[in-house]
């Protein structure tokens, strides 16, 4: 390969992994502004969550859609035109003067990020090796989560010294620049750049429904589905909007000690998803990783139902984020129990469990709270948490239980043997 391709692949890469940023910048970001958000809409804990919702809605309902745009008209262009509507969204929400338009500068901004993440997948497809597929998606999340990172003690602290809304129009301008960046610097396939391919795709005959058939009938490509809506929707929900108010108010912490808890969770699952991804493809396993994360995961659940003692929620925090990790994994076992010209598709499928629960689950979770505590700001103690709490872990058992069905591939594609 010439000498150029490396840094090529890595732009590429680069620009992908940006938008992702973006992406996860935007869906943490309601939980350090639940105060905030509450207070310039004047709205309920359930009305909280539907507005943090909406995000997760669109994703959600996004994504077997982008998997069929990405696989047929290639990830430079839907990354683009995401990357554009995000940006509007953004400016919307951050000028919004009801709850109406920020409903609606939320939702555009959940449809325009929701490609992000399955064009950085197929890009990292295409662009390198098959055995590296769960390695570059990890260096992948951890951008992501640098970018929810961002969204916490950060963004706690810099919403005293701007408005909200200043950064969220800022943000939308970046986004607009990235896409540009883009549309311009990044190409679908090596051979665009007169650059050998690593995986020469068959010719393809199928139409794409056909396709989206195969992937759906598929009964190994169901676990993986089960798995993201289990973990990663629990996961999302807690740090995307309730993990501050949670801390802020069954611990009497600060905003910004209540931030701090979330970053030290977002940092630890940066962490565990870097190593988890490089550790997966040098021994060759997924399913077991999948598996015993889910269970280490379901018990920090147990942990914060029963009550950890103030001095200890740093730590648990941390194991927290390290342990929710092994989801990260189920893409891959997806693209790998499919046919490989179908990989958007098949981590589409995968990838929409994790939003679906979130948008369930964060408005579920607003209920909960005024439901057992007339009303999010009364919800003071632990005990008014509590019955949030297990909402959150029961949904985290429907993971560890999609877990137990994942199909051991052994990095690498299975689909022929499928077909036996």
């Amino acid at each position: 390969m010439p000498a150029a391709a490396p840094s090529l692949r890595w732009l590429v890469f680069a620009l992908g992994a940006a938008a992702f940023f973006l992406s996860f910048f935007h869906r943490v970001a309601p939980g350090a502004l639940a105060e905030e958000l509450t207070a310039a809409f004047a709205v309920s804990g359930a009305a909280l969550g539907a507005l943090s919702a909406t995000y997760f809605y669109v994703y959600s309902a996004m994504q077997l859609p982008t998997g069929v745009l990405t696989d047929t008209l290639g990830p430079r262009r839907v990354l683009t035109a995401g990357g554009v509507i995000a940006g509007v969204g953004s400016i919307i929400f951050g000028g919004a003067e009801s709850v109406v338009t920020a409903a609606l500068g939320r939702t555009l901004t959940g449809l325009g990020v929701s490609v992000a993440f399955v064009c950085l997948l197929k890009l990292n497809a295409s662009w390198f090796e098959e055995r590296r597929f769960a390695t570059m998606s990890s260096f992948g999340n951890v951008m992501g989560i640098v970018g929810a990172l961002l969204a916490t003690a950060p963004l706690a602290w810099l919403i005293t010294v701007v408005s909200w809304r200043s950064v969220f129009v800022a943000i939308g301008i970046a986004s607009l620049g990235v896409s540009a960046a883009t549309w311009f610097l990044v190409r679908d396939h090596p051979e665009s750049e007169g650059l050998p391919q690593g995986r020469p795709a068959p010719p393809q005959t199928e139409r794409w429904w056909q396709g989206l058939g195969e992937i759906m009938r598929n009964r190994a490509t169901w676990p993986a589905f089960w798995v993201t809506f289990g973990i990663s929707g629990s996961y999302m929900s807690f740090i995307g909007l309730w993990a501050a108010p949670f801390f802020r108010q069954a611990y009497g912490m600060s905003a910004i000690a209540a931030s701090r808890h979330t970053s030290v969770m977002i940092v630890a699952s940066a962490i565990s998803l870097a190593t988890l991804g490089v550790l997966s493809d040098h021994l060759r396993r997924r399913r077991l990783l999948i598996t015993g994360s889910a269970m280490l995961y379901l018990g920090c659940w147990a942990a914060w139902i029963i009550g950890i003692g103030p001095g200890y929620t740093y730590p648990m925090a941390a194991i927290t984020g390290l342990c929710m990790t092994g989801f990260s994994l189920a893409w891959a076992c997806a693209k790998e129990v499919n046919r490989p010209r179908y990989a958007g598709m098949a981590i589409s499928v995968a990838n929409t469990g994790g939003f679906l629960a979130a948008g369930i689950l964060q408005p579920l979770v607003g209920w909960v709270l005024d439901a057992s505590a007339g009303g999010v700001a009364n919800a003071t103690t632990l005990d008014h948490f509590r019955p949030a709490l297990a909402t959150l872990a029961s949904f985290t058992f429907i993971g560890f239980a999609g877990s137990l069905f994942i199909r051991e591939t052994h990095c690498r594609n299975i689909w022929v043997e499928n077909r036996r």
